[in-house]
């Protein structure tokens, strides 16, 4: 092999063995880096690097070297889990750069950090004026962290003694005209639910919908092919039919919930009555 294959070769090894080392390390390392994982990172690079041109090196070398500095910081994950003073040696510790409002400057010295820095790393939290802030701190990976001062802080529910219904995580129901039938029904509605919210915002089928996301409040948010579709510009024929649809839909879903025989029964002779209408009307909602 001549020696452009060589150097192919090797470089698309050492590319493949980082990945493997890299998923092997696991996601905590992906995250925002302590100092230590940086010099790690940066270590393991340079012996790929290596070996893709140190052509009179053997290989298993550069390889013996990637493996041990991918496992120490993986063995030192381990010990960290169970010590927390070698937690504390390795990682070091969080320091508070302003407390009660005022800015400590001996931690900013100890952190070499300028007032300059201070100001970027406060901007990047949205806060422009340190009169706002309450508390700072360096974090261990060498992030800011910022907490107002508590008569700036956004008004909640809780604060006014309001009760809000618990949100669950919002679930993906469409995507490329398709319908996600397992996301849908694990939040309890149908295909023809579906339907008739998304006809409420301009499509008639879920082949023009590209993407439509739904939450735990029954809320659904669509997005479709035809971008220049706005929401005012749907007919109101078509809205009428789509909550006709959207009726159907919940007495179906109803009868499903109910372990009562005669509400049940009840729930889809009324569906069905919706549906002969909406089959009466069909010539009448076309425009």
């Amino acid at each position: 092999m001549n020696e452009l294959g060589v150097v192919l070769f090797r470089g698309v090894f050492g590319i493949i063995f980082l990945l493997i080392l890299t998923r092997l390390m696991g996601k905590k390392h992906l995250r925002n880096m302590t100092f230590y994982e940086y010099v790690v990172g940066i270590s393991i690079g340079s012996l790929a690097a290596e070996l893709t041109f140190g052509t009179e090196v053997r290989m298993s070398n550069f390889i013996l070297g990637m493996l041990i500095w991918a496992a120490i910081p993986v063995l030192i994950s381990k010990i960290e889990l169970k010590s927390l003073r070698f937690r504390t040696l390795v990682e070091g510790t969080p320091r508070i750069l302003i407390k009660n409002g005022k800015i400590l400057e001996k931690s900013l010295k100890k952190e070499d950090f300028t007032v300059d820095e201070l100001m970027i790393a406060l901007r990047q939290k949205d806060v422009f004026k340190l009169s706002e802030v309450e508390t700072a701190v360096m974090e261990k990976n060498g992030q800011v962290s910022v907490m107002k001062k508590s008569e700036l802080l956004p008004l909640t529910p809780k604060d006014v003694g309001k009760v809000t219904e618990q949100e669950r995580e919002p679930r993906i129901v469409i995507i490329d005209g398709n319908v996600m039938e397992r996301s849908l029904s694990e939040y309890g509605y149908t295909k023809d639910w579906l339907l008739g919210e998304i006809m409420k915002q301009g499509a008639k089928k879920f082949s023009e919908v590209f993407f439509a996301q739904i939450d735990s409040m029954g809320n659904v948010y669509v997005d479709l092919y035809n971008d220049t579709l706005k929401m005012p510009q749907v007919k109101q024929k078509l809205l009428v039919a789509a909550n006709i649809k959207q009726l159907q839909a919940n007495l179906v879903n109803f009868s499903l919930q109910t372990e009562n025989k005669n509400a049940k029964d009840m729930y889809n002779g009324y569906a069905k009555q919706m549906d002969k209408l909406l089959d009466d009307m069909s010539g009448y909602l076309k425009e």
